[in-house]
């Protein structure tokens, strides 16, 4: 049970907030969105999303054992026999915001946020992994780093812990802005500035706009924003915030990294030298990408008191999370299942780390289409092939409307390039092909649904 409570005044000062049945309110230790999760006593917050009606199981909750719920006002009607508390708001949404926000003042624990075009997730899972040798650390699960998910991971965290690594994704303008005030982070992190939700935020510039109210939001509130010091546009911003630190392979860096060399399987070895410390580590996985990552995750650490010891044990134990670069190796053949999502940086990321893997192996690419880059998709498909061809890629397989454009760039290339516009066509193709001795690539939007393909591949590379 949390140690954390809401009381009576916490809901009343909900704005637009009314209470019906105040007078049976029992404080409230957790918040849910979910029926089939609620807890003694916690409060159900009825959302409205694009699949479900949280109003359509409130009398669930209830009946589950809810002790208060929280609804929107037009549907008071159809509550109003309820018999415990019940708080009407003008939106639901909203309101689970601000009872994190909430939360978030009784909760005595640091906060970092991190955010980016690329690598979010993996490097808060690095993070998180290296700081749990010393402390008590919760982190957002799967997907939860948009309006919805920020709100819950906060109220899902208790003074127990030390820290809490909080994801923050978005993919309009404001949402980076409304989790950071949300949650206000003591030490926030930006990985990079790429090409991602171009259909929204247009340019480059557009997206470092909406990444940097993270800095803004915590710089605000005296915290301390880690600069990546490689990305160009981060580091023009570096001028306006105050209480900075620096990190990257730029020498001018706080921690300043540089790669030692490569083991035989071809895994990054790292230095990096901060003050007089110098740290050197051999990456427990592959690909420049997580490299970056790791710098960015140690760089966070060790400013927050993790020792040389406690960051080789941690990054040792660190798995990637599902879909994200993970590597299997299979009868000789190695699969790189990167299928959660694409953008045409983490996409060309991820063609650079195949290319240097497995010497002397057929290298393989199975790309879908790169959704939400807007005017510049056609263009942002095409701009791929002078990577795989400095990959030294030999084969690259597409599907999509977009990834048309990336196979016609190919066509007077030495790679063998095949487009398939139907799905099945491409299911039938790799049915029959022989994938022993390759190095396979399987990447492409969350839409695209890449892992249908996978799973054809691994069930032919295993007979």
């Amino acid at each position: 049970m949390s140690s954390i409570r809401l009381n009576l005044k916490d809901f009343f000062n909900l704005p637009t907030a009314v209470i019906y049945n105040p007078d049976v309110f029992k404080p409230v230790t957790s918040v849910t969105i979910d029926s089939r999760n609620v807890r003694k006593n916690s409060v159900f917050v009825a959302i409205k999303g694009e699949n479900f009606d949280g109003h359509s199981f409130v009398n669930k909750a209830v009946k589950n054992g809810s002790t208060t719920v929280v609804i929107n006002e037009k549907s008071y009607g159809k509550f109003n026999r309820l018999n415990i508390p019940v708080i009407t708001v003008r939106d639901t949404t909203k309101a689970l915001g601000d009872l994190a926000n909430i939360w978030r003042n009784k909760i005595n624990i640091k906060i970092i946020g991190i955010t980016g075009s690329a690598g979010k997730t993996t490097t808060k899972d690095m993070l998180a992994q290296i700081l749990e040798e010393r402390y008590k650390v919760n982190k957002t699960k799967a997907n939860y780093n948009n309006q919805i998910g920020v709100p819950l991971t906060i109220l899902d965290t208790d003074s127990k812990n030390d820290f809490l690594v909080l994801e923050m994704g978005t993919n309009h303008f404001g949402e980076i802005e409304y989790a950071s005030k949300i949650a206000k982070p003591e030490y926030a992190l930006i990985t990079n500035i790429g090409y991602s939700h171009l259909q929204y935020f247009k340019n480059k510039e557009g997206v470092l706009k909406e990444k940097l109210s993270l800095f803004r939001v915590s710089d605000e509130n005296g915290g301390v924003v880690f600069i990546n010091n490689d990305d160009p546009l981060l580091r023009k911003s570096r001028k306006y915030f105050n209480n900075k630190i620096t990190y990257g392979f730029n020498k001018s860096s706080d921690f300043q990294a540089g790669i030692l060399g490569q083991t035989k399987d071809g895994r990054d070895i790292v230095e990096i030298k901060y003050l007089d410390h110098t740290y050197k580590v051999t990456l427990p996985f592959y690909g420049m990408h997580n490299t970056n990552n790791f710098l960015s995750a140690s760089t966070v650490a060790l400013s927050l008191g993790i020792t040389k010891s406690q960051l080789l044990k941690g990054i040792k134990k660190f798995k990637a999370a599902d879909k994200r670069f993970n590597i299997k190796k299979i009868n000789g053949t190695i699969l790189i299942d990167d299928t959660y999502n694409a953008n045409p940086d983490s996409t060309a990321f991820a063609i650079n780390a195949a290319g240097d893997l497995g010497k002397n192996k057929y290298k393989l690419v199975v790309l879908g289409d790169m959704l939400e880059l807007g005017k510049d998709s056609i263009k942002l498909h095409k701009n791929l092939a002078p990577v795989l061809k400095k990959a030294k890629i030999n084969e690259v397989l597409t599907t999509g409307s977009k990834t048309k454009y990336l196979n016609s760039a190919l066509k007077n290339s030495k790679i063998i390039n095949k487009h398939f516009s139907k799905r099945d066509a491409l299911k039938n193709y790799l049915c029959k092909k022989d994938f022993s001795n390759s190095v396979i690539l399987i990447k492409g939007s969350r839409g695209m649904k890449m892992e249908q393909f996978l799973k054809i591949i691994e069930e032919g590379i295993k007979q």
